[in-house]
C-alpha cells in the first residue's frame, strides 16, 4: 500500500532542509492501467538497483508492489518497451517531523521538463492531517495535485512517449 501526497513545484527547495539521498533514475511503463513500471535507481555515491513495480488505483491511496529485478531483466524489459525511458533526478529531504520530502526533476532539457514533490505517509489519517509548518515550505508546496487527473507519471508517459502511437 502506498499513501502519498503530490505537489507540482519549481526547482529544488530553497529551504534549510538536509538532503538525505539523491538518485538518478530512468523509468518506463509496460502498462499504465494498472501500472506496470520498471525503474533504474542509481544512488549518488552508491549502488544501482533495478525495480519492477505494479500499482493499482489513483490519488492518495494506491496498492503497490515493488520487487528487485536483475540488471539483465531490466534491460530486456526496457527493450520490450521500445520508447525512451523517463529521466529523473530525485533528492530526498528530511522534514522537521521526520517525514521525507522527495523532490523530482523530470526529463531535464526536454520541452516537457517539470518538477514535482511527494511525501509518503504511514496512514491515510496522517496524510490528510499533515500541514507544512514553515511559511516557506507552505509556499513551496502550494500546488497540490494528489487527486488531479493527469498528474501521475503514467499520464506523463502517455503524453510524452505514446502520443504518436
Amino acid at each position: 500500500m502506498e499513501i502519498e501526497r503530490k505537489w507540482m513545484v519549481n526547482g529544488w527547495p530553497e529551504l534549510d532542509l538536509p538532503v538525505e539521498k539523491e538518485y538518478r533514475m530512468r523509468q518506463g511503463y509496460l502498462c499504465v492501467a494498472p501500472t506496470v513500471r520498471i525503474r533504474e535507481e542509481a544512488k549518488t555515491g552508491g549502488d544501482t538497483s533495478w525495480i519492477l513495480c505494479f500499482k493499482k488505483g489513483r490519488g492518495l491511496v494506491r496498492n503497490e508492489i515493488e520487487m528487485p529485478v536483475s540488471r539483465k531483466m531490466f534491460y530486456e524489459l526496457e527493450e520490450m518497451i521500445g520508447d525512451p525511458l523517463i529521466n529523473k533526478v530525485r533528492r530526498s529531504y528530511r522534514l522537521p517531523e521526520g517525514l521525507l520530502l522527495e523532490v523530482n526533476h523530470v526529463d531535464e532539457g526536454l520541452d516537457s521538463e517539470f518538477w514535482y514533490a511527494e511525501i509518503e505517509f504511514e496512514s491515510e489519517e496522517q496524510a490528510l492531517s499533515w500541514r507544512a509548518r514553515k511559511k516557506e515550505l507552505k509556499e513551496y508546496l502550494k500546488d497540490e495535485v494528489t487527486e488531479v487527473d493527469g498528474s501521475s507519471m503514467g499520464a506523463y508517459w502517455i503524453r510524452t512517449r505514446l502520443a504518436g502511437m
